[in-house]
């Protein structure tokens, strides 16, 4: 019992409580169901790198506090990564902040560039964590929906998510201080085009904005999409902060280890607030990941031709279950239409399919502020082992009656 009526929950955190993730993976424990719901892999990622981290650990490597902006080798290692695959020159000493995951990247990044009141754009369906770190700052997020395309889907251009820009320009007020994009795109699939991009960055630089680009799933792109980073575009690097993840690389999702890229004004602000949630992280694994980044092409390539295999299975158990699929360029998640299904609802669908096929999804409509918006959409991760997918898809074609 307290001794206020107060609640004791900020008030900025009212509207978020037990994540969806927790809530799902809970009921695919209690189900016994195969969890395609929360995105991370069931295997691990490269032996080597899980033996650079031992290796670490038993020469003491890390073992104590870390340097507060991460590792020289593994600042150094990120610098000559964004030289290598997009000819982004980053000091290793001042452009570089090792975070706690990507997770913490965006928190610290929201908390250190924001001001009460300042406005936030972020393309919904977005990942959860980027209302609730805008929220903590004392921002307000401005959604811009990314859409289904219109016309049948088929083999050579299935429909896919995309954005509008004249919405997205019509969004930006005097209040709007910064961009928060995501391509690869979580949920949605959604990789950014070349045109896409240059627009974006032409109205940042108009309108004088920061932008905040997550690309946690830059070497997960398929088919005819590339990912190019927004900080490579005209007028673009000075006022972008990159973010970047080893666990959706590397598959080493627990390791938590991401960071920051931009200008050092840029990343002298965000290590400001970084400083007083973790301070530092991952002594050991640090190490490792700066082994895992000088992999060699090889690797990224197997990397990528594996998760598209997988893409490829799941989604053509899902057509034949009778969901409608919108097939994702990039990440390790499917978007799907239940409506086809007899379906509307992605909470009530979600919360019942254990039960009906003892498989977990995720409602895509706790990604959105327009909750109708995505309602009848589910999302199903494809990160998993090939024969874990084939029962799942097995389990789902009950569905189709």
């Amino acid at each position: 019992m307290t001794s206020t009526s107060r609640p004791l929950l900020n008030r900025r955190l009212a509207e978020f409580g037990t994540t969806i993730f927790a809530e799902m993976s809970a009921l695919a424990l209690r189900t016994g169901s195969i969890n395609l719901g929360q995105g991370f892999p069931d295997t691990d990622g490269p032996e080597e790198v899980r033996e650079a981290a031992v290796r670490a650990l038993r020469d003491g490597r890390g073992n104590q506090y870390p340097p507060g902006p991460g590792v020289p080798e593994l600042r150094h290692a990120v610098a000559a990564h964004q030289e290598r695959r997009y000819g982004l020159s980053y000091d290793p000493d001042t452009e570089v902040l090792v975070t706690a995951g990507a997770t913490e990247a965006i928190a610290a990044t929201l908390l250190a560039l924001l001001e009460p009141g300042d406005e936030v754009i972020a393309f919904e369906p977005y990942y959860d964590s980027y209302a609730a770190c805008i929220a903590m700052a004392g921002g307000t997020r401005v959604p811009v929906t990314l859409r289904p395309d219109e016309g049948p889907r088929d083999a050579v251009a299935p429909r896919r998510f995309r954005l509008d820009l004249d919405e997205l320009r019509a969004a930006v007020t005097d209040r709007t201080r910064l961009l928060l994009v995501n391509t690869p795109h979580n949920p949605t699939g959604t990789v950014l085009t070349r045109e896409e991009l240059a627009a974006i960055a032409e109205l940042a630089v108009e309108r004088d904005l920061l932008v905040v680009t997550d690309e946690v799933y830059e070497h997960l792109v398929f088919d005819d999409a590339e990912h190019l980073p927004l900080a490579t575009f005209p007028g673009m690097r000075e006022r972008t902060v990159t973010i970047g993840s080893a666990g959706k690389t590397f598959s080493f999702t627990g390791w938590k280890v991401g960071w920051v890229t931009a200008p050092s004004g840029l990343v002298t602000a965000v290590r400001s607030a970084k400083q007083f949630l973790t301070y530092v992280s991952s002594g050991p694994f640090q190490y490792a990941v700066a082994e895992a980044l000088a992999l060699p092409d090889s690797y990224f390539a197997a990397f990528r031709e594996g998760m598209l295999a997988k893409r490829d299975l799941l989604a053509a158990g899902l057509t034949e279950a009778g969901f409608e699929v919108f097939q994702p360029a990039g990440t390790y998640f499917i978007t799907t239409d239940i409506r086809p299904l007899g379906e509307s609802d992605g909470f009530a669908f979600c919360r019942a399919l254990p039960e009906r096929a003892g498989v977990v999804a995720i409602p895509n409509a706790v990604f959105y502020d327009h909750r109708e918006a995505g309602a009848p959409f589910v999302r199903f991760a494809f990160c998993k082992q090939t024969e874990v997918l084939e029962e799942a898809v097995r389990r789902l074609k009950s569905l189709a009656g």
